[in-house]
């Protein structure tokens, strides 16, 4: 954290005098003092934004894995049934992400239409959002770096292609800490099998552990040993942490160089807690049946994302601040009109469903949410299949995301691609400005939410980013 922060109190007013001392500390040493500053600052469960006057209050991160494509969605391009099956043409800004032979044009297999009083574009295969689209904020300029799916995830989340930094979920409870200590900030709801890349998607990287996501498993029990074992009590487990707790601080006052001993006692304690506050959450018995049907719950193909969203808006009403919520299997080289068109209806009548329930519980406004994959797809394939087979490759140049809630511009659409979608061309900016952005619609001034390791102070967006003022309401 930035000595010059915002945030106010005495653990930072130490932070000040630990940061004075840099000029006769080593480096080793102090980064090991702000370290343990900082795991003590995470008990503190809820922190003053850097712009207190931020709409959002909480995220939820809707992450298609394995790259949507934009011109499949909400980005139409009739200039790509024009060219139909024409041989493509390669250049410089148009080659594909993962070209080889011969290229072809291959236009969208589904219709478009305009919706709402903001002529949101979104294809037919989207039944259901088109009853939202005057709360989405489409944006069409963002553009990323790697063509490669494990790099291009680390990417959006942590900023980092390359992973072992810390993801923008972790970064956010460490600048707006939990307003709920009994359950985490961070929490993951992945398919059953975990995104390319792995648990590093949401990594504490060289934050405090606390600040990891803590992932929910889809099938079985969601945390393994949320119960305590047979013939256990909570008075028992309660005496024996009571008991660790004691032995633990003898230690550490022995040797008060190791926060991580700190931190894994408020980790232990964290556990604890959760054993009463998970399985009231995980619970549907209080939800209606219509608010079930809404979201498509016991139905098919929308029960898994259906459940995993209602637990997103569950999770937010208790205070959790950064919920990311995965659907893999965008990857569509061939048959896309198959693959997004069965793709589509699984996420479709759920993300409608928990935009229209928080916005009926009051909700949408102090919670942000995003929808996007890690990257877009080309205008061009190859031909397999007669034809019929025909898919879309990598594009890191052009994609779509879109927001609702939390203070975005919501009934509006932001940048634009080229009239074959390949490459973004009006207020195109990098992912660290969409990150940057994101932060500041949080509240959070990505100059100032620092971290102090390996010898400087770092920060999500790498080295500093520009906030896409359009995007802001």
């Amino acid at each position: 954290m930035n000595p010059n922060t915002s945030y106010t109190g005495p653990m930072f007013a130490r932070r000040d005098f630990l940061y004075s001392l840099t000029a006769s500390l080593g480096p080793v040493a102090f980064s090991s003092m702000l370290a343990q500053a900082a795991s003590e600052q995470n008990a503190k469960p809820s922190r003053v934004a850097h712009f207190p006057e931020a709409k959002a209050k909480h995220c939820i991160f809707l992450y298609m894995e394995g790259g949507p494509s934009h011109v499949d969605t909400f980005d139409p391009k009739p200039k790509l049934s024009e060219l139909h099956m024409q041989e493509f043409q390669r250049n410089d800004e148009r080659q594909s992400a993962m070209s080889s032979g011969k290229r072809y044009y291959v236009e969208s297999p589904f219709k478009f239409a305009k919706h709402g009083e903001s002529g949101a574009d979104i294809c037919d295969r989207w039944e259901h959002l088109p009853k939202v689209a005057d709360e989405l904020c489409f944006y069409r300029g963002c553009q990323v770096e790697s063509v490669n799916h494990p790099t291009a995830n680390y990417h959006v989340n942590t900023g980092n292609r390359f992973g072992g930094d810390p993801s923008i979920g972790a970064w956010v409870t460490y600048g707006l800490g939990s307003e709920n200590a009994d359950l985490p900030g961070f929490i993951v709801l992945p398919e059953l099998a975990f995104p390319q890349g792995g648990a590093a998607n949401w990594s504490n990287g060289y934050l405090p552990t606390a600040l990891q996501g803590t992932p929910l498993r889809s099938k079985g029990s969601p945390i393994l040993d949320i119960a305590p074992p047979a013939g256990v009590s909570r008075d028992h487990q309660r005496k024996n942490l009571d008991y660790l707790q004691e032995v633990n601080s003898r230690l550490a006052s022995r040797h008060p160089e190791h926060a991580d001993l700190a931190a894994r006692m408020q980790n232990y304690e964290l556990a604890f807690r959760m054993q009463t506050q998970v399985p009231e959450v995980l619970s549907l018995d209080n939800e209606t049946q219509q608010t079930l049907d809404n979201y498509g719950i016991d139905q098919q193909p929308t029960d898994n994302f259906g459940r995993r969203c209602l637990l997103a808006r569950k999770l937010v009403e208790k205070g959790v601040r950064f919920v990311q919520v995965y659907a893999s299997t965008w990857d569509s080289h061939d048959y896309i009109a198959k693959a997004h068109g069965a793709l589509i209806p699984t996420v479709d009548k759920p993300i409608a469903a928990l935009i229209a329930d928080l916005k009926e519980r009051g909700l949408l406004d102090e919670t942000l949410i995003v929808w996007m994959g890690e990257f877009g797809r080309t205008p061009d394939n190859g031909v397999r299949g007669g034809g019929l087979a025909y898919g879309r490759d990598h594009n890191p140049n052009a994609m779509t995301v879109w927001m609702a809630g939390g203070g975005c511009k919501a009934g509006h659409t932001i940048g634009a691609t080229d009239e074959l979608g390949a490459t973004a061309v009006e207020n195109v900016h990098h992912i660290r400005d969409f990150h940057v952005t994101l932060l500041r619609l949080l509240g959070l001034d990505d100059n100032k939410l620092t971290y102090y390791h390996a010898g400087r102070f770092k920060q999500l967006s790498q080295f500093g980013g520009q906030i896409i003022s359009e995007l802001i309401g």
